[in-house]
């Protein structure tokens, strides 16, 4: 099925190749190719103004989720009865923010995209971080399909370290 990418801001250059590119390669290593997915970057403002209206955090962050099908467990796909169900959901990439601490941390930009958009896919599939055991069972499955993009591209990527969640 297809992957959106959008580029909703214009504060950051961005080209859209590379991150498209691995995203795909995680959406095969993840097995979730046959569903429709929606990657969005936005700016600061933006960010927080989604962050706001749906988490009430009233500041800008890197990466939020929105689930096509809530409440499914870590892990699981989701199980389509119609055509229109085959859709994951939604991530929005704060890239603004993630620039920012790529400056702070001398990070590649498109490897820490890479890995926000990884954080978010897991979102999509039922992982969270609302506690040590949930962070532990996500840090791992990050971890996993990291290893394997890195595997299959030559990369180095990493997970978001567990004190940043």
């Amino acid at each position: 099925m297809s992957l959106v990418l959008r580029n909703l801001q214009r504060v950051i250059p961005l080209r859209r190749g590379p991150l498209r590119q691995n995203v795909e390669v995680l959406r095969r290593i993840l097995g979730i190719q046959n569903f429709d997915l929606g990657v969005i970057c936005v700016d600061n403002r933006r960010m927080q103004l989604i962050n706001h209206s749906y988490r009430g955090k009233n500041h800008p962050t890197d990466v939020l989720s929105f689930p096509f099908k809530e409440n499914l467990k870590a892990g699981e796909l989701p199980q389509p009865a119609f055509r229109d169900e085959y859709n994951l959901g939604d991530i929005f990439l704060g890239v603004e923010y993630i620039h920012q601490q790529c400056l702070d941390q001398n990070e590649d930009f498109y490897d820490v995209l890479t890995v926000v958009a990884a954080h978010g896919l897991c979102h999509l599939l039922g992982y969270t971080h609302s506690s040590e055991a949930e962070l532990n069972q996500m840090y791992h499955k990050e971890k996993l399909i990291l290893e394997e993009l890195n595997r299959l591209t030559g990369s180095n990527l990493k997970p978001l370290t567990k004190n940043q969640f």
